[in-house]
């Protein structure tokens, strides 16, 4: 089971989490709902966060009802989304009526579900045929100056073997298809920063500790010969989506 206390950690960040986490491609969110029908699809947002992810659908042209735990987060999002209220809510607990979407989306979210749990409520929640789809922005670590980035800021294994760790939804499901996107997003040095400040591991971090990771960022950016002298970096990330329906 995930741990709750970094779950739950990002809605004291919400503003910056909401500035400079990237964006998800059209071109995955497309791949996502595939074979749902054309727009409006009503769709399910969980883990919403501050509504990156919902407005990213609502862009397409769907219904979208967001759903988070975080009131931090809730209210980021109430600001950032008009018209949009997000619901209070858990991947576990969902207020909402049996058969109520097309599909269920989580972005950045569902490494933190308790997945067995979470399966069932998303299970009811949709209609047969309905896609479920969990979606990752995971950096490109292929690239050096970005290992090295993961490695000071504590990043983990950056949700990299995704595909090998939720390949199974459970009996309610199809197989889980998997899609890949690659991207990037454009940052300042000082931008860079305030992205690794929205990080679970820094939000839970001594002040000591925080202090030696900016240190170490600040001398990577500086330093290394991809990135020294230079007023913008292009982080690249790849976009993972697993993708299953509702039998």
């Amino acid at each position: 089971m995930a741990d709750h206390t970094q779950a739950l950690s990002f809605g004291a960040a919400a503003a910056e989490y909401d500035r400079f986490r990237p964006r998800y491609p059209e071109a995955a969110l497309r791949w996502a709902l595939d074979g749902i029908g054309a727009p409006p699809a009503r769709i399910v947002d969980l883990g919403a966060g501050t509504g990156i992810l919902t407005r990213g659908l609502l862009a397409l042209g769907h219904e979208v009802v967001p759903v988070e735990p975080d009131p931090g987060m809730r209210a980021r999002l109430a600001a950032a989304t008009p018209g949009t209220t997000a619901l209070a809510g858990s991947a576990e607990a969902v207020p909402l009526p049996d058969g109520a979407a097309d599909a269920v989306l989580a972005g950045q979210a569902y490494h933190w579900f308790d997945r067995d749990r979470a399966h069932a409520e998303v299970a009811r929640l949709l209609r047969p045929g309905g896609v479920f789809a969990p979606v990752w922005n995971t950096r490109d670590e292929r690239v050096a100056w970005v290992a090295e980035l993961g490695r000071i800021a504590h990043l983990g294994d950056n949700s990299g073997n995704v595909v090998e760790r939720y390949a199974d939804f459970g009996p309610a499901f199809t197989a889980v298809e998997v899609g890949e996107f690659q991207h990037a997003t454009t940052l300042t040095p000082d931008e860079v920063v305030g992205l690794i400040r929205t990080r679970s591991y820094w939000l839970t971090a001594s002040p000591e500790d925080q202090r030696r990771v900016e240190r170490g960022l600040r001398e990577l950016l500086a330093t290394h010969p991809d990135l020294a002298g230079r007023e913008t970096v292009d982080l690249p990330y790849r976009t993972v989506v697993l993708r299953a329906r509702r039998r």
